[in-house]
């Protein structure tokens, strides 16, 4: 009887125990599964904003190197997503496995009730059988003596007075011993009833936390499965991020080589455009008009919205980028303007088309000469277009089309890059925009 269930309850907590082997990164206890969870996103918002401006540090270098470093950092924006699933697998696990150790032990002490109730059964039915034997002796003794041993028979037949008070006192004695096997014949069936009324109880117990048990061991089971799966993924992920950082480290010679182009494209734009502003500049001071020292600084809202989204969205601001590969930091010597492909693209001041050509790194590009401004040099930029529709040495007015928004050059997606030099170098587009 004590057996089987005990053979069972072994089962469930030997089958539940065989699938703790596969845990190897459950956290600390001490740390909350929502404490994991903000961590995880926190990070996850880290690494989104080190993806984007990674992106733009990128700029200047090929579509095909820039994507495999935009699909290093995709990747480690990804981990911590993973680990905090991982973590959460594991803790819907701990909780399955503790609860079915509780349901293990419950179903332990259940079969030891049922146990002792079984053989306390036993014992209640033996001693009435031992009763009822004795019970039936007496009856047996008392026929073979003539079968009357009331007390009308006593006082006929005895002989004396003495023998009436020996006779009395046996048939009292019997009397009183029949009386008390009687009485323990009652309590050992009562004792018998309540113990069976028990034990139904307990076996529907039984029965109730064998159920409870079966349902822990599948919800354990799926959470394991799910807590391998993601161990499976997040280690994909770990080795696809190692397989992407060899990758780019194979190419960061050439990574330089075509940041170098870069480099040498923007100082010719540069230089070509200093030497416009000295011609200016002569030709000013040829024609008596001055203006060949600055005057004032380039400051206000000067310039107008050169995109067909009202108002300017920025995507990209001007300024320092750390390198995500060859880890240094660039200039980002421009501001990104959200214009979808194929959208206008306008001149944000009156001026001169210095020239309209394809440049390395920048595609298509219209420079634009806006003349000396407070006797500063001032040029804009309109980079990566699908096309232009002006020309070298055309004027074009403020608000006027130079050309079509693209994705043209080391770009990864269709904007503008607006760029505005005073004095030949870059300054941020930003306040000059009035933005």
């Amino acid at each position: 009887m004590r057996k089987p269930l005990r053979a069972a309850a072994v089962a469930v907590v030997t089958a539940l125990v065989a699938t703790t082997t596969f845990v190897a990164s459950v956290p600390a206890a001490a740390d909350s599964i929502d404490d994991r969870r903000a961590a995880a996103e926190r990070a996850r918002k880290e690494n989104a904003q080190r993806r984007a401006d990674a992106e733009e540090a990128m700029e200047g270098v090929r579509a095909d190197l820039a994507k495999a470093s935009d699909r290093l950092l995709e990747i480690r924006e990804k981990i911590p997503v993973a680990q905090e699933r991982l973590d959460r697998a594991n803790d819907a696990y701990d909780k399955a496995m503790r609860e079915a150790d509780m349901l293990a032990a419950r179903l332990r002490d259940a079969g030891d009730e049922k146990s002792a109730l079984g053989e306390s059964i036993e014992q209640d039915a033996a001693k009435a059988e031992q009763v009822r034997d004795a019970i039936g002796q007496m009856a047996r003794e008392a026929y073979r003596g003539g079968g009357d041993v009331s007390g009308v028979s006593v006082m006929l037949e005895a002989e004396s007075t003495e023998d009436f008070v020996e006779r009395y006192g046996l048939v009292s004695t019997a009397l009183r011993t029949q009386a008390q096997m009687l009485d323990e014949l009652r309590t050992s069936e009562a004792s018998g009833r309540n113990s069976a009324a028990r034990l139904d109880a307990v076996e529907e117990r039984i029965a109730e936390l064998k159920k409870q048990a079966d349902a822990k061991v599948a919800e354990a089971d799926e959470a394991r499965r799910e807590a391998q799966a993601a161990r499976a993924a997040l280690d994909k992920l770990l080795a696809d991020e190692q397989k992407q950082k060899q990758r780019l480290e194979a190419k960061k010679d050439e990574i330089r080589s075509e940041l170098a182009k870069a480099d040498t494209e923007a100082k010719k734009i540069r230089n070509q455009l200093k030497a416009a502003i000295a011609a200016q500049r002569r030709r000013d001071a040829k024609n008596n008009q001055g203006g060949s020292k600055p005057t004032g600084s380039v400051s206000g809202a000067i310039f107008a919205n050169p995109t067909a989204i009202s108002p300017i969205y920025v995507t990209s601001e001007y300024g320092m980028r750390f390198h995500p590969v060859l880890h240094y930091w660039r200039l980002h010597a421009g501001i990104d303007l959200r214009d979808h492909c194929g959208m206008p693209v306008y001149a944000g001041r009156s001026g001169t088309v210095l020239w309209a050509q394809s440049r390395y790194g920048y595609g298509n590009q219209v420079m634009v000469d806006h003349g000396l401004y407070r006797g500063n040099g001032l040029q804009s930029s309109y980079n990566h277009l699908t096309r232009w529709v002006v020309q070298a040495g055309q004027h074009v007015k403020v608000g006027q089309l130079l050309g079509y928004a693209g994705n043209t050059g080391t770009s990864g997606g269709c904007h503008l890059h607006f760029e505005v030099y005073v004095n030949g170098s870059t300054v941020n587009p930003r306040s000059l925009l009035g933005l």
